[in-house]
């Protein structure tokens, strides 16, 4: 395989221009999921490959792809001239006008989903690409209810944050009928006292079964997952698990819906996550790697069957940016670039020959780390102040002192020149597919030693990073 060279190019210091920027952005710029008083976004001057760097000269080994989104690496040459070119072409042409690029990205995706998952319905993220998933999902069945599990995201707005499980949905939450949620299986935090991933499997199954009945199976329109939940926590689920939703949802009618957003695209080692598990769903949303994040974009790959609903009947949904040209240039530069370059066979080997071994060696020598989990460029080290309760470095949902061990973790990895992707207790490691092996094994070892500051928490006596 041939994987692209992402060593950085260097900038010289601008420590006032790094200033002026954080003052307009202080003065100006409302952020995502913050209290605005209480945040210092840290100005960047540029990025590269799998680094970016501020205005002081630190310089950042990206192993959080942003918001795991970063696929293919800062600025990538042949994406960015791609967009440079569509934009000399075609700026932007409204959604209802057959358009070149816009079909070809379509066929792309469709090309790598698997079974008859066909029809593409652009959107500008992942959200949006839930949100009508949702819709197509109702419409097709005529009922109400969709369900999800409590360890997941989907996005902010109004369906999709519903569905979401983890706390970002609270302060949301209208109580608006038709979310329903339920545990899927996480064996090492099992919720139905199991020992073994055969025993999690069978019983998560089981669990869903009977919340399905109790809810009214005439009433579910759709079972969404995600396929490996990402921000809660990378759970890769068990063997058989997928495939028993798929059958449980067969017999019942519900439209099975796999949220592939941040598992797609190589994250995991294959081009969809579903690919592990051999399943082959009714609808997939994607969006973050299927270009990278590069411009805005997102969608729905939709079954025959699903699709066909609409060949006589409107569709009730829309976008004016749906299929932006812009956006899906930039699709059709990093599907073939990932293709040419074998990105994805690369996180597939990186994830297996060198950030999985490091990372159970790792757990070996530091009390901190609890277990690990994952795949591809797609993992995470779940960590605990004791290694026989599992108890969590910091409480759920922790904020303020109560997360000090997680903040200063973080700390010591950005002071090493890694930018970390924390949520909650846990690290995760996903940096881009491309990264090299020699990028990783640098990104690893500021891990290894970040991971004293989690040790100096837990309850081994004498805890230490070399402990």
């Amino acid at each position: 395989m041939h994987v692209t060279s992402t060593s950085p190019r260097t900038t010289a210091p601008d420590p006032a221009a790094g200033e002026a920027v954080r003052a307009a952005d202080r003065a100006h710029v409302f952020h995502s999921w913050s209290a605005q008083g209480l945040i210092d976004p840290l100005p960047v001057a540029g990025g590269e490959g799998s680094y970016f760097w501020d205005y002081d000269g630190n310089r950042y080994l990206d192993f959080s792809s942003q918001l795991v989104n970063t696929n293919i690496g800062h600025q990538h040459p042949k994406v960015v001239a791609a967009i440079q070119e569509q934009a000399g072409r075609m700026c932007t042409m409204a959604p209802g006008f057959a358009v070149d690029v816009r079909a070809e990205a379509a066929r792309l995706v469709a090309e790598r989903t698997p079974g008859n998952l066909d029809k593409i319905f652009w959107t500008n993220g992942g959200a949006e690409a839930v949100e009508n998933a949702v819709r197509m999902a109702k419409l097709h069945t005529g009922r109400p209810k969709v369900m999800s599990t409590y360890r997941s995201y989907h996005g902010h707005t109004s369906a999709a944050i519903h569905l979401t499980g983890d706390p970002r949905r609270w302060a949301n939450d209208t109580g608006a009928a038709g979310a329903v949620h339920f545990f899927g299986p996480h064996l090492y935090r099992s919720h139905f006292y199991a020992e073994t991933e055969e025993q999690e499997c069978e019983r998560a199954l089981a669990h869903l079964e009977e919340t399905i009945v109790y809810e009214g199976p005439s009433t579910i329109a759709a079972v969404v997952l995600e396929t490996i939940a990402g921000t809660a926590g990378v759970l890769v689920p068990p063997p058989g698990y997928l495939a028993g939703v798929r059958e449980i949802c067969d017999r019942h009618g519900i439209v099975f819906v796999l949220d592939e957003v941040m598992a797609g695209f190589g994250r995991s080692g294959a081009w969809f996550a579903a690919d592990h598990f051999g399943v082959t769903p009714d609808l997939i949303t994607f969006a973050k790697g299927v270009n990278s994040g590069y411009v805005p974009l997102g969608g729905v790959a939709i079954s025959a069957e699903i699709a066909a609903r609409f060949d006589q009947r409107p569709y009730p949904g829309g976008l004016t940016y749906s299929g932006h040209p812009l956006a899906c240039g930039s699709a059709v530069a990093t599907i073939n670039t990932m293709a040419e370059e074998g990105i994805v066979e690369n996180a597939a080997h990186i994830g297996e020959s060198v950030i999985g071994p490091a990372l159970r060696e790792m757990a070996e020598r530091h009390p901190s780390v609890g277990e690990v989990r994952g795949m591809g460029t797609f993992w995470a080290l779940d960590l605990v102040r004791d290694k026989v309760t599992r108890e969590p470095l910091v409480p759920y949902n922790a904020s303020g002192p109560d997360n000090a061990p997680m903040a200063e973790f973080a700390a010591a990895c950005k002071r090493g020149g890694v930018w970390p992707f924390v949520n909650m207790n846990r690290t995760h490691v996903v940096p881009p597919c491309n990264i090299t092996e020699a990028e990783a094994k640098e990104g690893l070892a500021v891990l290894d030693e970040a991971l004293s500051a989690a040790d100096a928490h837990t309850s081994a006596p004498g805890a230490s990073a070399r402990g």
